[in-house]
């Protein structure tokens, strides 16, 4: 990558295959963090700043508008736009992660949170004292805090090129963050955006179906049981269709 030139979409597509499948809503982090700092025995829930959109009326359940810049900045250095199709941003990946952060799944309603927590093998998955709220939002202020002490700017401010450069340093755990392991963070950034650009619309990402139609795929899969004799191992050329589709 040379430039200001982004990541373009083939190699985004390249990572999504290295990371492995996408997780659904609700599920895990399975990854080891390194310890926590922390003297409690049960997660502690970290307050919204202040600016935090209160209501759906404010078009924004979780994300104030600090942490929607970077939020935005983020998903627009791991999908950017291009003749392809839309970047994470015009798919509505932020609006997919502000739903799931601000409902069940963030405030970690399937997960054990009752610890011990210690550090443990990449076999035993999740091991932070954080709900996936918490450290989405922790980490975005460490991440921001880092690319400043490293760069001089947030994140939001710094070119493409740059800005990859330094979630490259937090995906790679090069990053000293102050609050949580960047890998861990990283991952669950990186999932959350697979979700709300590969899910169906009706959870807020995916916008216009449009993920689905570059890639060929007709939507609700037991919809088209009849034509799978007929596309296999083609695209999908008919009508796309999601859950919001057959209410």
């Amino acid at each position: 990558m040379s430039g200001d030139t982004p990541v373009d979409r083939r190699g985004f597509l390249k990572v999504v295959g290295a990371t492995g499948a996408v997780l659904a809503p609700g599920a895990a982090v399975a990854q080891s963090p390194a310890p926590m700092p922390h003297d409690h025995d049960h997660a502690m829930p970290v307050a919204a700043p202040t600016g935090a959109a209160k209501n759906a009326l404010d078009g924004w359940l979780f994300f104030n508008p600090d942490e929607l810049s970077f939020v935005k900045a983020a998903l627009d250095t791991l999908i950017p736009p291009d003749p392809t199709g839309p970047g994470g941003v015009e798919a509505g990946c932020a609006t997919y992660m502000d739903r799931q952060l601000a409902g069940a799944y963030g405030r970690g309603a399937r997960l054990y949170m009752q610890g011990p927590f210690a550090e443990g093998t990449p076999q035993q998955g999740y091991q932070l004292p954080l709900t996936p709220a918490d450290l989405v939002r922790i980490g975005i202020a460490d991440v921001d805090a880092y690319s400043v002490s490293s760069r001089k700017k947030s994140l939001r401010d710094l070119d493409a090129t740059t800005r990859a450069a330094v979630l490259t340093e937090v995906e790679q755990g090069k990053a000293q963050l102050a609050n949580v392991p960047g890998p861990v963070w990283f991952n669950q950034f990186l999932n959350l955006t697979m979700e709300g650009y590969f899910g169906d619309p009706v959870h807020g990402g995916n916008r216009d179906k449009a993920a689905w139609k570059m890639i060929g795929f007709p939507g609700v899969p037991a919809m088209y049981g009849n034509m799978i004799d007929e596309f296999r191992n083609k695209p999908y050329t008919g009508e796309t269709r999601g859950i919001q589709d057959f209410v």
